[in-house]
């Protein structure tokens, strides 16, 4: 059973994003809906010896464009910035020498739209966790409706899944017989926190999986996996 997955791309992602990344076999980038302010969608939050701290990629966002269409702000140097926090607050990591070069190749390179940041960080996230799952943009598929539940149906079906996973919450904000009309199946996403061994005292949940990576390393996905089971 093809079980397909849809979330708007998010910008170095927590934990949850790869724990729905990790149960399906098709994961949709939604990238063709309104861009959010103050979300993830050009953020995440890292682990810092006073609690935690954002990593913000800044954009030029004009109300109401999709996330596809909102550009990277080229005159603030953000990777430089990104590096620094980086190297700040996980230099005494037991695996920061390890992935930290593949961070500093990540902000090397030259990025316009900020769906391309965070497919590329998506991308950098997975490999370094060991996580193979297709990538689809949602922009590339022939889906023409606005209603919110239809746009989901729709997405399923274009990728040929037998079920749809949704978040824990799911069920409040769709029309769940909408996909039993389509013959989609609905799961729900079942993830407790982990908590695992993080630098400076007090454990601090919900932060960038990149924390997990810097903290556990190879044991990174079991941590995950084992969050849902």
């Amino acid at each position: 059973m093809t079980v397909v997955a849809i979330h708007q791309p998010q910008f170095f992602p927590w934990l949850g994003y790869f724990d729905k990344l990790e149960q399906c076999q098709i994961f949709c980038l939604l990238d063709s809906v309104q861009y959010k302010k103050n979300e993830f969608q050009n953020r995440n939050r890292i682990k810092t010896a006073d609690g935690w701290q954002w990593l913000t990629v800044p954009v030029t966002y004009r109300f109401p464009q999709r996330i596809e269409e909102v550009g990277v702000n080229q005159t603030v140097n953000w990777q430089r910035k990104h590096l620094q926090a980086l190297k700040s607050n996980y230099s005494k990591a037991p695996l920061f020498r390890s992935y930290y070069p593949r961070f500093e190749q990540f902000c090397q390179q030259s990025y316009e739209m900020i769906v391309e940041v965070n497919v590329a960080s998506i991308e950098l996230l997975m490999e370094l966790l060991g996580l193979e799952r297709k990538l689809v943009l949602a922009s590339s598929l022939q889906v023409d409706t606005e209603d919110p539940t239809l746009r989901l149906v729709q997405i399923c079906q274009a990728l040929g899944g037998a079920a749809y996973l949704s978040g824990k919450d799911g069920a409040r904000y769709m029309d769940v017989d909408a996909f039993s009309s389509h013959e989609i199946d609905v799961l729900f996403q079942e993830f407790k926190h982990p908590q695992y061994p993080q630098c400076y005292g007090t454990f601090e949940p919900n932060m960038s999986v990149v924390d997990l990576l810097f903290n556990c390393g190879p044991d990174s996905l079991a941590i995950i996996k084992e969050a849902s089971t």
